[in-house]
């Protein structure tokens, strides 16, 4: 991994505060930015066929069972679906996957001229993903705009080494190369 200098300049001298209840959103949106994220999508089985999500907020909670969370929008057509499904499938995309991530965000193709693969769950997936995790809910717990989806992995399918993953960081898509 590429070592980083220390910082050339002071980054309190640059800071700003402030309080999110009383400023713009999109300032808390860009400090949000600040935190570099993988990019995933989440499908299964809706009420109208499969579906799935691009979502980065993926993150692993335990272990021991083996836990992980990501956060569908309540504003989203596609949140029911995903808070009412017993199982879904977590895709960790790769870096050369952005086709794949732009096809599930609102107004996207989804699964349109895709062929139709499903895993032993029967929830449909993605092929050539990074990782893969099949869960089953665990828990669903409201937060303000968001559900917190809780699963326990179920099964993790990895691909070959030297993948590389597609991130996103300020508003922007790019790559982790681990061996730079």
């Amino acid at each position: 991994m590429r070592r980083i200098p220390p910082a050339t300049r002071d980054r309190l001298a640059d800071e700003i505060t402030f309080h999110p209840a009383n400023a713009e959103a999109r300032l808390l949106r860009e400090a949000l930015g600040r935190f570099a994220t993988g990019v995933t999508v989440v499908t299964t089985q809706g009420s109208q066929g499969p579906m799935g999500m691009t979502v980065n907020s993926f993150s692993s909670v335990s272990l021991e069972p083996p836990l992980v969370l990501w956060c569908p929008a309540k504003s989203s057509t596609r949140h029911a679906d995903f808070v009412e499904a017993r199982h879904w499938s977590v895709h960790v995309l790769g870096a050369e996957q952005l086709e794949t991530c732009l096809r599930f965000t609102r107004g996207g193709a989804q699964f349109d001229g895709l062929p139709e693969t499903r895993n032993d769950l029967g929830m449909p997936v993605l092929p050539g993903a990074a990782a893969r995790f099949d869960c089953e809910t665990h828990a669903a717990h409201e937060a303000g705009d968001h559900t917190v989806m809780v699963g326990r992995v179920l099964r993790v399918t990895v691909a070959g080494p030297g993948d590389h993953p597609l991130v996103f960081a300020a508003g922007r898509f790019g790559q982790f190369d681990p061996e730079e």
